[in-house]
C-alpha cells in the first residue's frame, strides 16, 4: 500500500467522562469509548510506514496498526464471543496470537476502520445483557468483569500506542 494521505487515519473527538457519574456500567463505557477514541488518534496522521514500524527489540511484533488490530481482537472476543457468546470468527487463533501481525493491504485508514466497525458491534452485542449476567460462552465471568478487563486492556495498549507514537514521529500528549 502506497505512503499516500489517503491511507492515513483521521482523529476522532473524544470526551473525558463526567467526573459525577453515577452508573458504574455507564461511566465504564464512557472511559473506554474515551481510550478507543485515544488509540485511533494515536495513530491518526501517520504514513503506512510510520504507523507499521516495530522500534521495540524487546516486542518485535508490536507495530502502532499491530495494538489497534490487537484490540480489534479483544473487543470481538471478550465483548462479543465470550460476554454474549456471539457466533462469530474469533480474530486470534492460533500461536503466537496472528492479531499483531499485519496484512500487505493494512494501513491507518483500513485497521481504524475495521477498530471502529467493532466498537459498533460490541456495543450493540451488549445492549441486551446486565452487568451481572454471567457471560454467555463460557460463564466464567459477570460481563461486568469483562467490560473492566476490555478497559484495562485498551488503557495498557494505549500506553504502548504513546511510546510507538512518540518513537514514530515525536509526538506527545494524549
Amino acid at each position: 500500500m502506497s505512503n499516500t494521505g489517503s491511507s492515513r487515519a483521521e482523529p476522532v473527538e473524544r470526551a473525558w467522562p463526567d467526573g459525577i457519574a453515577e452508573d458504574e456500567t455507564g461511566i465504564q463505557w464512557d472511559f473506554l469509548r474515551f481510550l478507543r477514541a485515544t488509540a485511533v488518534n494515536k495513530v491518526a496522521g501517520l504514513t503506512r510506514e510510520q504507523a507499521a514500524a516495530t522500534p521495540l527489540p524487546s516486542s518485535p511484533r508490536m507495530s502502532a496498526l499491530g495494538v489497534l488490530k490487537h484490540l480489534t481482537a479483544v473487543e470481538r472476543w471478550w465483548l462479543s464471543i465470550e460476554a454474549v457468546g456471539a457466533d462469530l470468527p474469533s480474530l486470534w487463533e492460533g500461536s503466537p496470537d496472528p492479531s499483531w501481525d499485519l496484512a500487505e493491504d493494512d494501513d491507518p485508514r483500513s485497521v481504524v476502520e475495521a477498530y471502529r466497525a467493532e466498537w459498533t458491534l460490541s456495543e450493540s452485542s451488549l445492549a441486551g445483557v446486565s452487568p451481572d449476567d454471567r457471560a454467555r460462552r463460557s460463564g466464567k465471568f459477570t460481563v461486568r468483569w469483562v467490560l473492566a478487563h476490555v478497559l484495562q486492556e485498551t488503557a495498557r495498549h494505549v500506553g504502548h500506542l504513546d511510546v510507538l507514537r512518540e518513537l514514530a514521529d515525536g509526538t506527545t500528549g494524549e
